[in-house]
Order: structure tokens, then C-alpha cells, then sequence
């Protein structure tokens, strides 16, 4: 993992550029998204900066969707820029097609296969992990693009760590019933009815389930939370502020 700047703006893994995924994931100091219900759209506070100039793309340029916290994946193939529908996760098999991915304390993870040149974003919090949002991700790649998991390179962006993600039953109780042999390692106790839930290990473990390498799968452990020097927090800051996860296949 490599931050960029001084203040770090944005931070990309070597494993996705080593496949040919020109990406970044943005920290507090590249500028403020807000998502798509933005004002001025999703892009309206920063509208360019050393990311997308990083990137070689431009804001007209890019599709996103309507994160609902689902589990719905969207073909962005053959759809115009800008909104592309109502989904959490965005999958493209177009060169040069730039996809955008907001978070807050979310998950926001890349796959790529770099022989099928296919590429997905996803935007998953505790109800994508409860849908098992990535499982089904990994299927469609394979399934409707010829994908491999085995050949799948992914990379988990900045996000909440189990260090700050705690909860109580009404995440834990679906969490429960959806994985009950996978929920007690994912989350720890804290106390009466709090729990520690760890989202990295969750999706972690849902992609190795889908058939992707341990190896393959980087996540540098950056958590929102803690590294308020870096990142926004909806925990810690509220609504309004986020960061965003671009990739666009070389």
C-alpha cells in the first residue's frame, strides 16, 4: 500500500496496479464527497483533485450508483456516465470505463481479473455483510464475464476495524442467523449485549468462501475510526463528509 502526498490525498494498493487497475482510494485530504444525494451531485464539493488528475479521468467520466446498503450488482456496461442505477456494488468489463465507490466507515473493495479483464467495486457495511454481498459478486463475475475467483486480485479500502465497530443485537441477531457457524469469530463481546464486530475478517472470509486466494487479497488495516488524521468517520463526524474508491481498467 502507497500514500500519496503531502498530506496523504490518496492511497492505492501495488496488487491492483500489478493487474492493470489504475485506482485510489481518497482520505479527508483530497476533499470532501458526500455521495450521490450530494448537493451539485456526488462530485460537488470536489469536483477534480490529485486523485481522478492521478488517475488520467475526469468527473464527467464516471459511474456510480445509488448506494442502499443492499446487495444488488450493477453491469455498468453499456450505460451512459453518472448514475447508473440503485445498487452496492458495480461491475464493468469496458477499458478506461471509470467506476466510483462512496463510503464513510464502510467497506469499499476492488476485484479484478486480469485475464477476463473484468472489474468490480463494492460498497459494503454490516447489512452488505449480513446479504453476504461479496459471495454473490464473485459468482456474477464468473458467471456473466468468465471470471476465475482463484485468478481474482481484491483489496479492501480504509474502514472501520473491529477496534471502533461496536455493536449490539440488532446487527449482531441477522449477522447470527445469516452465517451461524462464522458469526462468533467475527465478532467479540464487549460487555452486556455489545459486541466487536470485525468487517474485514467477515469479507474477508466471504471471499476466500467464493473461491478467492487468501494471498490475493490485500487490506492494508487502515480503520476510519482510529485514523481521524486520515479519514472521515460517520461514527465520529456524522452524515455529510465521505471518501471515495475510483478504478477504472487500463
Amino acid at each position: 500500500m502507497t500514500l500519496h502526498g503531502e498530506p496523504p490525498t490518496h492511497l492505492t494498493y501495488e496488487a491492483l496496479e500489478a493487474v492493470g487497475v489504475r485506482h485510489a482510494f481518497t482520505t479527508r485530504h483530497h476533499g470532501n464527497f458526500g455521495g450521490p444525494a450530494a448537493p451539485g451531485g456526488p462530485f460537488g464539493r470536489a469536483p477534480g483533485g490529485p486523485a481522478l488528475r492521478a488517475l488520467g479521468i475526469t468527473v464527467p467520466e464516471i459511474r456510480y450508483a445509488r448506494q442502499v446498503h443492499g446487495s444488488a450488482a450493477l453491469v455498468a456496461d453499456g450505460r451512459r456516465p453518472g448514475l447508473v442505477g440503485t445498487g452496492d456494488a458495480l461491475v464493468t468489463a469496458t477499458p478506461g470505463a471509470p467506476l466510483a465507490i462512496f463510503t464513510a466507515d464502510c467497506l469499499a473493495v476492488i476485484v479484478a481479473d486480469p485475464e477476463r479483464r473484468v472489474l468490480a467495486l463494492a460498497h459494503v457495511g454490516w447489512r452488505g455483510t449480513v446479504r453476504g454481498l461479496l459471495g454473490p459478486l464473485v459468482a456474477t463475475l464468473a458467471a456473466r464475464f468468465g471470471a476465475r475467483p482463484k485468478r481474482l486480485t481484491a483489496a479492501i479500502g480504509p474502514s472501520i476495524g473491529p477496534c471502533c465497530y461496536e455493536v449490539d443485537e440488532p446487527v449482531i441477531g441477522p449477522l447470527r442467523v445469516a452465517f451461524p457457524r462464522d458469526a462468533a469469530r467475527w465478532a467479540e463481546p464487549r460487555g452486556a449485549g455489545k459486541w466487536s464486530l470485525d468487517l474485514w475478517r467477515a469479507n474477508t472470509d466471504q471471499l476466500v468462501a467464493a473461491g478467492v486466494r487468501s494471498e490475493a487479497i490485500h487490506n492494508a488495516r487502515l480503520c476510519t475510526g482510529c485514523r481521524g488524521d486520515l479519514f472521515y468517520s460517520y461514527r465520529r463526524e456524522g452524515g455529510g463528509l465521505g471518501l471515495v474508491a475510483l478504478a477504472v481498467l487500463d
